[in-house]
């Protein structure tokens, strides 16, 4: 999978108290958290991921970019004392960005990952505008909008930002409502884990094209995972092989050119001896 340093914000404002995803919806984020982090990671060794929260006092950076799993984890633990006050989201893409920056292998793909589960107070104006920014500096954002919210008008300014946004591969908007099934499951079967192409699913905007291994990931979306990942590796290891065999092919061209250049030099040092020769003979 794609080399990435993804930061991850959380909605730990108040509305993530509400019991309509089990049992909160703070809650239904840790477990989601923690199935992006193995598949982050588990896609590509070298892809890092961070923590941010952007309820609370205000938005906070938890865990810098890592590997460690633990580090998340012990963020999310601190973040659950923290819940309380309204959500901003605009702030905490800024300060995602800044993060973003820190990365210490700058061949990673950057990537904002923020879910949301209460009203967004910033004005779409001011959305699209950072959007904008977020495109030309080549970050790509995705959203996680779920809970039941009493208007659409924070769906409305999160379409705005992605479609100002959409410009960068791997930018989505995924919209689960609640239901019985937990948000990590539903979450599993978005393109956001999946990557491009796949079916939107549990409601997400993005259509819901049939899934190329011939089932819905929907249905079976552990094992729309499995696949997908299996498959990327596959293809990763065909392309070392691929470059590995390319290399050899090279050294061996190589050392072929050397030898020949090598009995070309030997040939002509006994030419030369053989002239010499025949000069002494004549005199």
């Amino acid at each position: 999978m794609v080399l990435e340093a993804v930061m991850v914000v959380v909605d730990n404002s108040e509305s993530s108290r509400n019991g309509d995803y089990q049992p909160t919806r703070f809650d239904s984020q840790v477990d989601a958290v923690n199935v992006l982090f193995q598949s982050i990671t588990q896609g590509n060794p070298e892809s890092s991921v961070g923590l941010m929260s952007m309820g609370g006092k205000g938005p906070e950076v938890l865990v810098t970019l890592t590997t460690e799993q633990g580090k998340i984890l012990e963020g999310l633990h601190r973040t659950k004392k923290k819940i309380g006050g309204s959500s901003h989201l605009k702030t905490g893409i800024q300060i995602a960005t800044l993060a973003l920056k820190h990365r210490q292998n700058r061949s990673q793909r950057q990537r904002i990952i923020a879910f949301v589960c209460s009203p967004v107070e910033d004005q779409e104006k001011e959305l699209v505008q950072l959007a904008k920014k977020m495109k030309k500096g080549n970050i790509s954002v995705d959203f996680v909008l779920f809970g039941d919210l009493d208007d659409d008008a924070t769906q409305k300014k999160l379409q705005a930002f992605n479609e100002a946004v959409k410009g960068n591969e791997g930018s989505h908007l995924v919209v689960i409502p609640p239901s019985s099934k937990l948000l990590s499951d539903q979450l599993i079967s978005t393109p956001i884990m999946l990557g491009e192409g796949a079916g939107a699913g549990a409601g997400g905007a993005g259509g819901n094209d049939e899934f190329e291994f011939g089932f819905d990931p929907a249905i079976e979306p552990e094992l729309a995972l499995a696949l997908r990942m299996s498959m990327e590796e596959e293809k990763a290891r065909q392309e070392k092989l691929a470059k590995e065999q390319e290399e050899e092919a090279k050294k061996a061209s190589l050392e072929s050119v050397k030898e020949e250049n090598e009995a070309s030099g030997s040939g002509g040092g006994a030419d030369k001896d053989k002239d010499r020769g025949d000069k002494m003979d004549t005199s």
